[in-house]
């Protein structure tokens, strides 16, 4: 079990509210472990690593905080982001996935422009004045390190993007929602060294602006990344790895 920070709101010592606090999370598929126990907390404006071998189940437990498991996979124990338990029924997830954004390792990119993928999710769950969301897109694109490459070009299919500025992109359509947190499945594990460098750049950007948990198999990127590193693990050995979780 590792824990990061743990201070909370109107805890002793002036250290930061906590973001998102994890209790005996586990995982479990038709009565069987697979992920877990884990615990850890995650203070507001951190960076903190998932660190586990191959099947351990990191990109998992990121899909667990936002209630986006597999079928046939349920989670147990306490989640709370942002103050709100998301593993209780009844929780207002849909509200909450506007403030905690998940980005998957796969950079997917709409038939559409660079501009109207960065604006996907703000035009959808955000009312404001066109100009307003447009503002917000350009500020998101530059937050990810994005904008100076796309500036002249925000009509153009997303598409023709490289694989590291679809990432990029990808990014900044979380950016753009303004969220407090983002989950970070893999950011780099498709990309050339040198577009892994700029991704690495705008990641270590939203260090003390956002809170961050990044998965990665890479160890020494957590490290150049987080503040914190949690290590969940290895199960691979008893169970079957579990759906859509690789690494």
């Amino acid at each position: 079990m590792s824990t990061v920070g743990g201070a909370g709101p109107g805890r002793p010592g002036g250290r930061p509210p906590t973001a998102i606090e994890v209790e005996d999370l586990a995982v479990w598929c038709r009565g069987q472990l697979l992920v877990g126990p884990l615990s850890f907390a995650v203070p507001a404006g951190a960076s903190v690593g998932l660190r586990g071998p191959s099947g351990a189940g990191k990109s998992t437990v990121l899909r667990s905080l936002v209630g986006l498991l597999p079928s046939g996979l349920e989670a147990t124990g306490t989640a709370r982001l942002l103050g709100i338990d998301v593993l209780a029924r009844g929780g207002d997830l849909p509200s909450l996935r506007a403030r905690v954004v998940f980005v998957g390792q796969t950079p997917v990119v709409f038939p559409a422009s660079i501009l109207a993928n960065a604006a996907f999710g703000v035009r959808h769950l955000v009312r404001a004045p066109r100009a307003e969301l447009l503002a917000r897109c350009r500020a998101a694109l530059a937050e990810a390190g994005l904008w100076d490459e796309v500036a002249d070009r925000l009509m153009a299919p997303a598409h023709e993007l490289s694989v590291g500025q679809r990432q990029r992109l990808c990014l900044a359509r979380a950016l753009a929602l303004d969220p407090a947190v983002l989950l970070l499945d893999e950011p780099t594990s498709a990309l050339d060294p040198a577009a892994t460098a700029t991704v690495e750049a705008a990641v270590a950007g939203l260090r003390g602006r956002r809170s961050v948990v990044v998965v990665s198999h890479d160890g020494d990127q957590l490290a150049r990344l987080c503040d914190d590193i949690v290590t969940l693990p290895d199960r691979s050995r008893d169970a079957p790895a579990p759906a859509g979780d690789r690494y």
